[in-house]
């Protein structure tokens, strides 16, 4: 039952040890696995004490055990190993402190290891996390490199030495941390995000040599694998030697197959880059001669064609062509006007030749009425009557005096 407590009345620290000491003590043998930090045996007594840590986790537990059940654990128990534990956990409530009481121990082999990491790796490339497509470039010249590894390990002068020799301005921010052992993946993942957040820092390397397979553990960790795909820097893995495989290999966006290789991958050779650049200078100035030939010889043989050698000439021929031009269409309109005189006199001709007064010119006259009517026949006029007598020269008036004749029969 919880217990019953207030302001007014506060259970003591000692109620409250005893009462988590029966809370534990509800708990039963538990199995618990980690890694063994530390592992003392006190002379004169029968009981060893085993710090057992979180691997992935800056937590321990302290397990008690009696000798009996040590010693004959096969292989022996070493710092660093992974084990099983059958124990009860205890409370000290007179110091409060929780232990575990062991009464069987077993070493997690090499075999057991491998499989839980190809477990781990099915797992992991399930989520995507192994996929090409998320791998990205490197920079070609990072401002500052950011190097993870062994305290003034061959890792780090490896890395440092050569990538220094291939560009000597090359700039490195170096953390070291334990790459083995109980503490490596919280160091290594710290690490890894204070790079991470560092605004200069351009691409980052994880970097250490090589060792067995329990060495090597930390780096298939899945804290630490999945700390490396969240980063949002690129990741270079230099772990171990070429027939290493850890997780986080297949995790980096670059796999170096030792550190020494890692610096050839981060920063390019300037040796080699000034013969590349000397090469492609040589290629420019090739291509600029070849291009600058080739116009100049196109241009020279455009120059040398007779519209430009004489531009003149095809105007004068031009010129020569519009003058026969001009004296053939003078011609056509003089010939047509010459032509359409004659047929205006030809025509002029034939109307005088048709007209009425061209009649009254050989000696006739028009006889008219006063309103300007002909008189054709006497039986259209009377006596008295005045008429309009038409000439060549004018016109006469006349009364007519007597009565005027008929009509001729014919």
């Amino acid at each position: 039952m919880a217990l019953q407590t207030s302001a007014e009345k506060p259970a003591p620290v000692r109620v409250i040890s005893q009462a988590i000491g029966g809370w534990i003590g509800r708990l039963g043998a538990v199995w618990v696995e980690g890694q063994v930090a530390q592992l003392t045996r006190r002379p004169g007594t029968q009981t060893a004490f085993i710090t057992l840590r979180d691997p992935a986790a800056d937590l321990s537990l302290q397990v008690t055990c009696p000798h009996y059940v040590l010693d004959p654990v096969e292989p022996p128990i070493v710092e660093g190993a992974r084990v099983v534990v059958h124990a009860k956990p205890s409370w000290y409530y007179t110091r409060g402190t929780v232990s575990l009481a062991a009464d069987e121990i077993r070493p997690v082999g090499l075999g057991e290891l491998l499989a839980r990491i190809e477990r781990l790796r099915a797992v992991l490339a399930a989520e995507g996390l192994f996929v090409p497509e998320r791998k990205r470039p490197l920079p070609f010249l990072p401002r500052v490199v950011g190097l993870i590894c062994g305290r003034g390990s061959a890792a780090e002068h490896d890395v440092l030495q050569n990538a220094r020799r291939r560009w000597p301005a090359i700039r490195f921010r170096v953390l070291g941390v334990a790459v083995q052992g109980p503490s490596a993946v919280i160091q290594v993942v710290d690490a890894l995000r204070t790079l991470d957040r560092d605004g200069e820092v351009d691409v980052i390397v994880l970097a250490r040599g090589g060792g067995s397979v329990e060495d090597l553990l930390p780096f298939s960790d899945e804290t630490l694998v999945r700390a490396v795909a969240s980063a949002r820097t690129p990741v270079v893995s230099a772990i171990g030697h070429e027939s290493d495989a850890p997780l986080v290999d297949f995790v980096a966006d670059v796999r170096a197959s030792t550190p020494t290789d890692a610096s050839k991958r981060i920063v390019p050779d300037l040796e080699e880059e000034a013969e590349r650049a000397g090469r492609a200078r040589h290629r420019l100035r090739s291509a600029l001669r070849h291009r600058l030939g080739r116009d100049a010889a196109a241009l020279a043989a455009l120059r040398s064609r007779p519209v430009l050698a004489d531009p003149g000439a095809g105007l004068h021929a031009r010129a020569g062509q519009l003058a026969d031009l001009r004296a053939r269409a003078r011609r056509c309109v003089r010939h047509s006007v010459d032509r359409a005189a004659a047929d205006v006199e030809h025509t002029g001709a034939r109307i005088r030749t048709l007209s009425p007064a061209a009649t009254l010119d050989r000696g006739y006259a028009v006889v008219q009425r006063l309103d300007g009517a002909v008189v054709r026949r006497p039986a259209e006029v009377a006596a008295g009557e005045e008429l309009k007598i038409r000439l060549a020269g004018g016109e006469i008036s006349v009364t007519v005096m007597g009565q005027p004749g008929t009509d001729d029969p014919r």
